[in-house]
């Protein structure tokens, strides 16, 4: 588990794509100090396996599932990540419960500067936006974000919908959120208790329908 906080800019050092797989090699000096390979580091909100440590960097495997569901793919040495190591037990929750879990990807669609923030709107894939509420949580490239504002799909079949967000100064100089540009892609995982909830819901629904099915078969 993750908080959203980010704790350092990595540099991809490497990538290596291999058919529906690839490999990245990120350098990161404070979360790889004390690491160890098995442990998970969230990269942009992807949560990661460490495969190799070496002198400050390290490496960690996509399958295709995160490839298809992520912007991971598009990375290039050089390019700036956010990175996070997971939640001790005994350690702060800063942010807001971040499961390196991503849903989806969305793309920048506007950024205004103000004197003491940016406003930036981010595209959402209709299937997400009914998790996604003004004042809720959402991490966005693995950063723990209030929603300012949520705007439902057009008519159009295939249409997105769009939040905003406010970015401070702490957040602009501290994470990959300060560099994107209009048309990036980014990194989106929606508040995982609305997901567990709708699907308990469902499933009650369910439920309580085929007893209804049953009780009148049997009358």
């Amino acid at each position: 588990m993750f908080t959203g906080i980010i704790e350092e800019l990595g540099e991809v050092v490497a990538t290596q794509v291999d058919g529906d797989s690839a490999r990245l090699t990120i350098r990161g000096e404070t979360v790889t100090a004390g690491a160890a390979t098995g442990q998970s580091i969230a990269v942009n909100g992807c949560c990661l396996t460490l495969t190799t440590l070496d002198d400050g960097a390290f490496t960690a495997d996509l399958m295709a599932e995160t490839l298809s569901r992520t912007s991971l793919g598009v990375l290039r040495p050089g390019d700036p990540v956010n990175l996070e190591r997971a939640l001790r037990a005994d350690g702060r929750l800063d942010g807001h419960v971040v499961q390196g879990h991503v849903d989806g990807t969305g793309t920048i669609l506007e950024r205004r500067h103000e004197p003491r923030w940016d406003l930036v709107r981010v595209s959402v894939p209709a299937r997400l936006l009914r998790y996604v509420a003004e004042k809720g949580s959402i991490a966005i490239d693995g950063t723990s974000l209030t929603v300012v504002e949520v705007r439902d799909p057009g008519s159009s079949a295939g249409s997105e919908g769009s939040l905003t967000v406010s970015l401070i100064p702490e957040t602009l100089a501290r994470t990959v959120l300060g560099t994107k540009s209009v048309g990036d892609p980014v990194n989106l995982e929606v508040d995982v208790i609305a997901k567990y909830l709708e699907r308990l819901t469902s499933s009650r629904a369910t439920d309580e329908a085929a007893i209804t099915t049953t009780t009148e078969e049997n009358r």
